[in-house]
């Protein structure tokens, strides 16, 4: 393919969700609540783990370090979602295409391992309690936190790679709300498959990878708390079920989607849906309300603001 054709392209069109107003209008009520109610939950928790001296420590550091990542998550394809409900002609510029992907596949790396992070906090907390302290000092956190983002952006530059010299010279119609690499990679005036294969195992191996490490060590977590039950078992289940539960809500659309990507089903793009809007906030409503040290922070941080709104 000559190189001078590679550049044909500089937007693609985006066919959405759905083409019924009905739904459309369900979408833009629903996706924009959900939306406003996440980033006023992650930023609440974020304001709280800082503000908070009773918060200071490394459960609560990696919860909030999430729901940073959870408010980058719901805004990285949200806004233009959102936006594009109220328009007929649905198109995002080639470079806002691939910078949507670069965010997506780094928000994700980091998330897996923020989640794999706070795997190895419980871990420590219930079967080494005595080393707590030591094991999860805040260089270890540090250490995670770099971990994360370096592996997000690693991933992330590393499936760039494969399109980076693509000819996009013909069809530029997107089945989709947001710049989806596979279905991008379907798009290019020539032979792909290899590279969909790649970028599957690429992403497959990373998720399903994560994910097996997260089961492994709940599993061992549960065993140990079931064979030292006591009365510090509730509690210690109760946070567990919360992180289990925003586990399987993060890795069960994710692998979906890009460990079997399925070309003409509606199912992946509601599921993208889901995990865009409706896991970030969920991921603070569950931690909150199973939690009540964070629920007593964040009732005294919006006293806090209440008493200051009055005073000003």
């Amino acid at each position: 393919m000559d190189r001078r054709n590679h550049s044909v392209v500089s937007e693609f069109l985006f066919l959405g969700l759905t083409d019924t107003w009905e739904i459309q209008l369900l979408l833009l009520v629903f996706s924009s609540v959900l939306y406003v109610a996440s980033m006023a939950g992650n930023i609440l928790i974020v304001f709280s783990v800082t503000t908070d001296p009773h918060l200071h420590s490394p459960m609560y550091f990696l919860l909030a370090c999430l729901s940073f990542i959870d408010m980058g998550a719901c805004s990285v394809t949200s806004p233009k979602m959102i936006y594009d409900l109220f328009r007929d002609h649905k198109v995002i510029s080639f470079g806002g295409c691939i910078t949507q992907i670069f965010f997506i596949h780094v928000i994700g790396g980091v998330e897996m391992v923020l989640l794999i992070a706070m795997a190895f906090d419980r871990y420590v907390a219930i079967c080494k309690p005595l080393h707590y302290q030591t094991i999860m000092s805040p260089r270890m956190c540090i250490l995670f936190l770099a971990a994360a983002w370096g592996l997000g952006v690693s991933h992330s530059l590393f499936q760039l790679a494969f399109i980076a010299n693509l000819p996009f010279c013909g069809p530029h119609v997107l089945d989709s709300f947001y710049c989806d690499l596979p279905r991008l990679l379907r798009l290019a005036c020539s032979d792909t498959y290899r590279l969909q294969f790649m970028v599957t195992v690429n992403s497959g191996f990373i998720c399903v990878g994560s994910f097996f490490i997260l089961v492994i060590s709940y599993i061992f977590i549960l065993f140990t708390v079931w064979k030292h039950s006591s009365g510090g078992s509730s509690k210690a289940l109760s946070t567990l079920s919360a992180h289990i539960t925003v586990v399987l809500l993060f890795f069960g659309p994710t692998m979906f989607v890009y460990t079997w990507p399925h070309p003409n089903s509606q199912m992946d793009k509601f599921l993208a849906l889901f995990d865009a809007v409706l896991t970030p906030f969920l991921n603070p409503v569950i931690y909150t309300f199973r939690n009540k040290d964070m629920k007593a922070s964040m009732k005294r941080v919006c006293k806090q603001l209440m008493i200051y709104r009055k005073i000003s």
